[in-house]
């Protein structure tokens, strides 16, 4: 979860700082964990079959849409804000999801659903503390695809070897990407921004995955689930400890319901699989 928080930590600080720009940061990011996921896997087995073929283009391009919205939207919100909307919009996302394939919430899941959304808008809606409508909407969607790509893992066997394929496939998009940048935008990368790029990539992206997937061998879903939620609150509180950000009490509230309200969603989750195993 540390390795989680620390990419938003790093976002916040190459691209607020101007050490980098955000397609450069994207590209720079999937290409380190590309590498990273690429020596791991050859690590461990060094003569495993490498390529695309361990991931798939569809959760290349969920992986992409991540990194990039999270990399523009990195430029209108503060670490804390932006953790606390991306994991709000993945829970949601796959709840809805889940719902699309059939599955019936129970009644406290769609009370910590209401809960964590009322939390949402009171964080969004105008005021003098909200953040960025634009940066709201970018981590919210940089959130979907996230919970997209998690979704897109469901029954895959070599979860290592299919997040190093699925980064293959987005590096192509990024560099595309990076090329238009490079044709029509405006670039710049320092050594710095550079370098932090490459550590959220190689470290806090691809060491970070390949350990999370190590842990979820030993944490049933619903753990792995609610674990998750402490990453807006180390988040905030680096972001207020280590880049002087401001903790506002509108960001306390909503952190309150939206955390809260995922937590009561997914006690009601694990109820309703407990009854349905007895």
């Amino acid at each position: 979860m540390v390795f989680f928080a620390a990419n938003s930590l790093l976002a916040r600080f190459a691209l607020r700082s101007g050490a980098i720009d955000a397609g450069s940061f994207t590209t720079i990011r999937i290409g380190a964990g590309a590498v990273a996921l690429a020596l791991i896997v050859g690590m461990g087995r060094p003569h495993a079959e490498s390529g695309r073929r361990h991931g798939s283009l569809r959760a290349g391009l969920a992986l992409f849409g991540y990194a990039l919205a999270f990399s523009y939207a990195y430029l209108l919100l503060n670490a804390g804000t932006g953790a606390l909307v991306l994991f709000a919009a993945v829970q949601m996302t796959m709840l809805g999801g889940g719902i699309a394939h059939g599955e019936h919430p129970s009644a406290a899941e769609w009370s910590g659903l209401a809960l964590a959304f009322g939390g949402l808008i009171y964080l969004v809606f105008p005021g003098l503390t909200a953040p960025s409508p634009a940066g709201v909407a970018l981590i919210a969607a940089s959130g979907a695809c996230w919970g997209f790509y998690s979704m897109a893992a469901r029954g895959v066997r070599s979860p290592v070897q299919a997040t190093a394929g699925n980064f293959v496939w987005a590096l192509p998009l990024a560099a595309g990407t990076q090329l238009v940048i490079w044709a029509f935008g405006r670039h710049h990368a320092t050594w710095l921004g550079a370098g932090l790029a490459a550590v959220s990539g190689a470290v806090t992206s691809g060491l970070g995955y390949a350990l999370w997937y190590t842990a979820l061998k030993e944490l049933r879903t619903s753990a792995a689930a609610i674990v998750q939620l402490t990453v807006p609150v180390l988040t905030a509180t680096a972001g207020v400890l280590l880049l002087g950000e401001q903790l506002t009490g509108r960001l306390v509230l909503a952190s309150a319901a939206i955390l809260g309200g995922v937590a009561l969603a997914l006690t009601g989750k694990v109820r309703a699989a407990a009854r349905g195993v007895q």
